[in-house]
This record gives C-alpha cells, sequence and structure tokens, in this order.
C-alpha cells in the first residue's frame, strides 16, 4: 500500500480551504476551520502527521 503524501500545515489549509472550510480562528501554531457544524484544526507545522 502507497504511503500517504508528506505535506505542510499551510498545504492542509489550502486544501480545506478548496473543499469550502472557512478559518474560524488561530491560536498559537493550531488553525481552526469550520464548515457548517463540521470543525477541524491543522497545525502550522513543517509536517502534517497523517
Amino acid at each position: 500500500m502507497p504511503e500517504f503524501p508528506h505535506i505542510s500545515g499551510n498545504e492542509a489549509i489550502k486544501i480545506f480551504v478548496k473543499l469550502g472550510f472557512k478559518i474560524a480562528r488561530q491560536r498559537g501554531s493550531h488553525v481552526v476551520l469550520r464548515k457548517e457544524n463540521k470543525g477541524c484544526v491543522i497545525p502550522l507545522h513543517k509536517e502534517v502527521a497523517t
């Protein structure tokens, strides 16, 4: 089974924004994204864990 590609936090945020999520807030190195009643927290690191 192939491995997932390694992406940064900024790249992950760009992907989620294209999917319709909006940046709700940021505290330190964590960004909270919201879409209707769904939420997602993405760390702003060089490489995000899969």
